[in-house]
């Protein structure tokens, strides 16, 4: 009994890499063939999109599902152009308040059954639904209603004007079947079975899933934008990093979304079937404080965490350019604040709090922190200056820069322990605010609203997992998200900016530039700056010869 389930993975691994194999060497006669080995290190948590939180949830239900448009090319979320269609074909502004969606009258579900304006207003009640507890619910928060006018037009209507309507409506959205799941009570949807086995209507219809081992799609050849370039993707769980490359080098998988650190990329440029694709992403890693008592639930102040120049001290001693070249070398920068520079209201004026040990080892003098038993770290009325900072084994980026943030706070006599958990253990840990600090990574959709999630009082339910609150954050982040020109929501957002800097909730340590690995044999490669998985249904296996023709031309 006890070897049945290590024989089952090392079959299911033997399978994937025969596949990818035989996705090598069939040939590619109509350009329409092949199978993507994607390698990631953390599984899928559910495949119901309106509460799929992890990247590999999140890759593979943008495959599964479609959304009504999308952000074009320039990643704009402001008025009316530059985005894309998907399953609404048109739109028109009716008035100030009112935008009308004709959806494409090809559009299908993966079990045969039509895509109607019904499935849409479905969809928005679920995202907007309190027993469901979407993420996204905030973000839909300015829209009033969304009704079916026929079965091929959608209606949209707002509760004020304000420049990102169109982006609301469009973006957070993955449309739902309400034929499947319409008689599911909402509060059993996160569990339902249908997030273990999903019917779309994007371009790849779900397989299967073997937990902790395997995702398998595979191409719609019906798909109403054109049939996809791939007949096959699947996402091969590997927590190992390390082992991940390694499996990308011996051609045992095809693609890894970010590699890690400069010694992974270093592996992969010296592969010659493999080629090293820098992207930019909309991702930033910090180091979170909890202000609350690590017990969690409604305790009271943190002893430590709670302490506004105690942050403020702690953030001046870490010097984050030498943490950024330790772990990404060129491949990242620092941020700014709670945002990635692709946000149109990054500046560079706008800085957190500067590395600086004199003023740190001052603040902390004044705090009254002193070594007073000569153990090297301070201490001050019988407590230790020391806390354990909550990190994901799975991330090798975050377990490395953690490494060289706690050499640093050691030289202040900071004593900031490491607690690695496994993926699922640290997102119930910090879910339930049991921590001291925590070390996360955040994914901000092109709207600079998603900082309202992460950092006001109104996410502190949710993703404000160390629940800061700054009623002057929240009211500077509100007047932006009212804002009815640009340049006003701008001035707002630097201004909410400015004093979480001063409020040090958190240390911003990188924004990274993600490094993909990718078999030379796929053509047309795009990395979506948001998700890098979302196009890659477009992806195409290159003919044989052209790929032995191109390699003998770089020897």
């Amino acid at each position: 009994m006890t070897r049945t389930r290590p024989a089952r993975a090392a079959i299911a691994v033997l399978g994937l890499a025969a596949l990818s194999a035989c996705a090598r060497d069939a040939g590619c006669p109509d350009d329409w063939c092949g199978t993507a080995v994607v390698v990631s290190a953390a599984d899928a948590d559910v495949l119901m999109p309106p509460v799929t939180h992890t990247d590999v949830g999140t890759g593979v239900v943008d495959l599964v599902f479609a959304k009504l448009g999308d952000v074009g090319p320039g990643m704009g979320t402001v008025g009316d152009t530059g985005f894309v269609p998907v399953l609404a074909r048109s739109w028109r502004r009716d008035d100030a308040l009112t935008l009308s969606f004709s959806l494409r009258p090809d559009a299908r579900w993966h079990d045969g059954a039509n895509v109607t304006a019904e499935d849409v207003a479905f969809t928005f009640d679920v995202y907007r639904d309190t027993a469901v507890g979407s993420p996204a619910a905030p973000r839909l928060a300015r829209i009033a209603s969304v009704t079916a006018r026929d079965s091929l037009t959608v209606v949209f209507r707002f509760r004020d004007p304000y420049p990102e309507q169109l982006f609301d409506a469009v973006y957070h959205m993955r449309i739902l079947p309400r034929h499947l799941l319409g008689a599911v009570p909402r509060g059993e949807l996160a569990s339902h079975a249908f997030g273990r086995s999903p019917v779309g209507c994007g371009p790849f219809r779900f397989v299967r899933w073997r937990a902790g081992e395997a995702i398998e799609l595979a191409a719609d050849s019906a798909f109403f934008l054109g049939r996809p370039g791939l007949r096959r993707v699947i996402w091969r769980i590997t927590p190992d990093p390390a082992a991940a490359v390694s499996q990308l080098i011996a051609g045992e998988a095809d693609v890894m979304g970010s590699v890690g650190g400069p010694d992974e990329v270093r592996r992969v440029q010296q592969a010659a079937h493999l080629r090293a694709v820098p992207y930019p992403i909309a991702v930033y890693g910090f180091i979170g404080f909890n202000f609350a008592d690590a017990r969690g639930g409604a305790a009271p102040p943190h002893p430590l965490c709670a302490d506004r120049a105690l942050r403020r001290a702690l953030a001046m001693a870490v010097d984050r350019e030498a943490v950024v070249r330790a772990v990404l070398g060129q491949y990242g920068e620092v941020p700014v604040g709670p945002l990635t520079r692709g946000l149109w209201i990054w500046s560079d004026s706008a800085g957190q709090l500067p590395f600086d040990s004199a003023a740190a080892r001052r603040s902390l003098a004044e705090l009254g922190w002193r070594d007073s038993d000569r153990d090297g770290v301070l201490d001050r009325a019988g407590r230790k200056l020391a806390f354990t900072l909550l990190v994901p084994a799975s991330s090798g980026l975050r377990r490395r820069a953690a490494v060289v943030v706690q050499a640093q706070l050691r030289r202040f006599g900071v004593d900031m322990k490491i607690g690695e958990l496994e993926f699922n253990i640290f997102m119930s840990r910090t879910g339930a605010h049991r921590f001291d600090a925590y070390f996360g990574a955040w994914a901000q959709d092109p709207s600079p609203a998603s900082i309202r999630d992460t950092w006001t009082s109104e996410g502190a339910a949710r993703f404000n997992l160390g629940r800061y609150a700054n009623p002057r954050v929240d009211s500077l982040v509100e007047q932006a998200l009212r804002a009815g020109d640009l340049a006003a929501a701008r001035d707002r957002w630097r201004a909410a900016l400015a004093e979480i800097n001063a409020d040090a909730p958190a240390i911003w340590l990188y924004a990274p530039i993600a490094v993909a690995a990718v078999h030379r044999r796929f053509d047309n490669v795009a990395l979506r700056t948001d998700q890098w998985a979302a196009s890659l249904w477009t992806w195409r296996v290159r003919p044989r010869e052209r790929i032995e023709r191109d390699h003998l031309a770089a020897q």
